[in-house]
């Protein structure tokens, strides 16, 4: 199915300019309708990166971490709803499901699977660009939480990967930063061991997995010094959580 898409006036081109870029995860499988909507989205000034491998969606996620991903839902190997399922075990990153099947029960699907929201296919280049940067302006631009999460009285800052609690603040690693805003951005909920190595680990394959338990064991004793007790538990068999 082919998109029929306009070039952006000068006006919208002026307006790129000034406004912030993002990454978006493209997920098609027509080769050449990903080439054009890639090329359309990124002349109204994001960047974007179609999948190559559609058995590693999951993997390809993580080592792009986008800040938007488009999910057809009918892909080789496995479908959409699959892909979402697996992205959301480790970000609330905003999905927006593309799709030709678009009646009722699909759109209601999608939503449930995790989805933000559901463009039909084809779809006009404008609207498919008003809707993305709505979503992305929302959840990055006009969020008053975008730099910062707080939890018992502690503050995350995302800047500069440390924590604040009661005047002071503690360097955390690169590691330690990742699993803190991991289980924060997953507040009361399990976030298992393979998802966190997922997350820390994903180019490399020789990880051991008692390197997991040590950065979170280094992360407690971080907080604990701090008078911050509690704050992480372990799940046995299943990971960790921060109720």
């Amino acid at each position: 199915m082919r998109v029929c898409i306009n070039s952006p006036d000068h006006a919208m081109t002026a307006y790129n300019k000034e406004k912030l870029m993002y990454k978006i995860l493209l997920v098609e499988d027509d080769y050449f309708l990903a080439l054009e909507m890639k090329k359309r989205i990124e002349d109204y000034g994001n960047s974007v990166k179609t999948i190559e491998d559609f058995q590693h969606v999951t993997e390809e996620f993580v080592a792009y971490q986008p800040d938007l991903v488009l999910m057809d839902i009918k892909l080789p190997f496995k479908d959409g709803y699959y892909f979402t399922g697996e992205i959301r075990k480790i970000s609330n990153v905003p999905i927006v499901f593309i799709s030709s099947a678009s009646d009722d029960m699909n759109i209601v699907m999608a939503i449930n699977m995790g989805g933000d929201d559901f463009i039909a296919k084809p779809v006009e280049p404008m609207v498919l660009n008003a809707k993305l940067q709505a979503i992305l302006r929302r959840t990055y631009e006009l969020s008053d939480n975008l730099n910062t999460i707080e939890f018992y009285g502690a503050v995350l800052n995302i800047n500069d990967s440390t924590v604040e609690y009661e005047g002071k603040k503690v360097e955390l690693t690169k590691n330690e930063f990742r699993i803190l805003q991991m289980l924060l951005e997953n507040r009361g909920k399990i976030v298992s061991r393979d998802a966190m190595m997922i997350r820390l680990w994903n180019d490399d394959c020789y990880v051991e997995e008692n390197t997991l338990t040590v950065n979170v064991t280094r992360l407690r004793k971080k907080l604990e010094e701090e008078s911050l007790t509690g704050v992480i538990l372990t799940k046995p068999g299943r990971g960790y959580i921060i109720p």
